[in-house]
């Protein structure tokens, strides 16, 4: 199993961002992405990153949270 690891700075969830990560999915089917310092404040944060980049990637993705790190893992199938 491959995971690609990404970095979350300063700037966020960007166009730029979504496309590097749709890009990523399609060698893997597992991503980690560190939420670095500059991009947070707390926990809630990296919460409210996980939940917006669910909501632009679609229903074929969930999320998982591990301290600042958002792992990401892309199904086959619709998640509930």
């Amino acid at each position: 199993m491959v995971v690609r690891n990404i970095q979350l700075g300063k700037q966020g969830i960007t166009e730029n961002f979504i496309e590097s990560l749709k890009t990523q999915f399609q060698n893997s089917r597992t991503v980690k992405i560190s939420v670095l310092p500059s991009a947070r404040q707390n926990k809630d944060d990296v919460k409210k990153y996980s939940e917006e980049l669910l909501e632009k990637l679609g229903p074929h993705f969930t999320s998982k949270l591990i301290g600042f790190t958002i792992i990401l893992k892309k199904w086959r199938k619709t998640r509930e």
